[in-house]
């Protein structure tokens, strides 16, 4: 991860200048033990299958990754051009741990796995991702999905 003080201006200033949101320290609900939970990974790698339309500059908008998906058929998009690609290069689960999340399932530490996951590109402005934020709510209730892994990157 890069450094603020390793930035060029105006970039540094740019950066340092941008609002950060505050959001609430507890819980938003209440759940079964992890053992029985129904897991999903939401990523904001600018993840998508080969094939899938690439991401674009802040839209906010997510793909849909199904959870028998293989590392060679995902590919990365993330438009910024400080992003490190290195780490999803040598090891997927770096930025996607799908292959953990599959053990934590075979070994019963959770219930079980959501048929479908899901990436943002992390490079646009949050307000922006509200209203497919809450679409993919919907997505995440109608799989039965209880807890979700925020992977971001």
């Amino acid at each position: 991860m890069a450094r603020l003080d390793q930035f060029p201006e105006p970039m540094r200033s740019h950066l340092a200048d941008l609002p950060c949101p505050s959001f609430p320290t507890h819980s938003w609900a209440q759940g079964p033990d992890l053992s029985r939970r129904r897991v999903a990974l939401i990523s904001t790698a600018g993840l998508h299958q080969r094939g899938d339309r690439p991401f674009e500059s802040m839209t906010g908008d997510y793909r849909v990754i199904p959870g028998d998906v293989e590392a060679k058929d995902l590919v990365m998009t993330h438009i910024s051009t400080n992003f490190d690609r290195t780490g999803f290069q040598q090891d997927w689960n770096v930025v996607f741990p799908l292959d953990r999340l599959r053990e934590l399932a075979q070994e019963g530490v959770i219930g079980s796995m959501a048929a479908y996951h899901y990436s943002f590109m992390g490079a646009a402005d949050p307000a922006s991702m509200a209203s497919s934020a809450k679409m993919l709510a919907d997505l995440l209730k109608g799989d039965g999905v209880d807890a979700v892994l925020l992977v971001p990157v």
